[in-house]
């Protein structure tokens, strides 16, 4: 019998062992399959996910309908989970969004972890919200990551340049802030923003390429000596491989890639089905063997 791990064992063993759980999100039900496919066949452990925005902007339908089609395909493997994303207080277009419930949904319905974003708040509010989804989804003996700072991207219109954001450090998480945002919310990971940004995801921008980002990373480092939390990049498509390495060295034990398998999945569209989910497939394999370099990482969060 296969050995069985919980997601947020997993997520604790990358960062114990220098490894990093991808987390691939989803635009449209049919990348489900071909990236369950990639994550068994590269022998790793790794992460479906779905945030609210996904099913407000694109075809995802619900959490319930990516749930349903998660236990289709992946069952009851033990190499894969299912995460709940960026569930915001307050949405990219400034909506008050009943985040409270959504996540409670998501809870009852047997996701894996979850993620409630009150990145959009003063820090007090933030930390106000997290909590709150904190204690609620440990009841369920479930993992939480929230975000501090601004991962930018998921705004309506364009960004500032990029090397004005990065000089800038516009957004970056406050290490100080961090240590006192994960001992107040008792959340489990932690989204940090340090140079990273979202790919386009408005239907606005949606087709221009994404910016290439870097990270800053003695900046992870000191949020991660600080916080002793895993830490979660957002935005990993773009991202060149040396700093990808370095963030994991870093700290970072979980990485969200998005907008690569979205651009692989509507390029195959444009043939057929069949081929939309064979790139996705090809595409997660590559992301997985030759940027992260972690194929056959599973017996590292296995045996940790």
């Amino acid at each position: 019998m296969e050995k069985r791990i919980t997601v947020a064992e997993a997520v604790e063993n990358a960062l114990k062992t220098g490894t990093v759980i991808p987390a691939f999100n989803i635009f449209y039900l049919p990348v489900i399959e071909p990236l369950v496919r990639a994550i068994k066949d590269t022998h790793i452990f790794g992460l479906i996910e779905v945030a609210r925005i996904e099913w407000t902007k694109f075809e995802v339908k619900g959490l319930k309908d990516v749930y349903q089609e998660f236990q289709h395909v992946a069952g009851k493997e033990s190499y894969v989970g299912l995460h709940l994303d960026h569930i915001p207080v307050i949405d990219e277009d400034g909506y008050t969004v009943n985040y409270m419930d959504i996540i409670k949904e998501a809870l009852e319905t047997g996701y894996h972890s979850v993620m409630v974003d009150g990145s959009r708040l003063p820090l007090a509010e933030n930390i106000s919200a997290v909590r709150n989804v904190s204690e609620l989804a440990h009841r369920y003996n479930i993992p939480v990551e929230a975000e501090l700072g601004a991962v930018f991207g998921h705004e309506t219109g364009p960004l500032p340049p990029y090397e004005k954001l990065f000089s800038s450090r516009m957004g970056f998480t406050n290490p100080y802030e961090a240590e006192r945002f994960v001992e107040e919310t008792g959340v489990d990971w932690l989204s940090i923003a340090a140079g990273n940004i979202h790919g386009a995801i408005t239907y606005v921008l949606e087709d221009t390429d994404k910016v290439e980002a870097r990270l800053d990373i003695e900046h992870i480092k000191k949020i991660g000596s600080i916080t002793k939390k895993p830490l979660v990049l957002h935005g990993g498509t773009g991202i060149k491989k040396e700093y990808i390495k370095a963030g994991i060295k870093a700290g970072i034990a979980k990485i969200n890639i998005g907008a690569a398998i979205r651009k692989a999945y509507e390029n195959g569209m444009k043939k057929s089905l069949k081929e939309a989910q064979e790139e996705v497939y090809k595409t997660a394999v590559y992301l997985i063997r030759e940027e992260l370099e972690i194929e056959n990482s599973i017996t590292k969060i296995l045996n940790c």
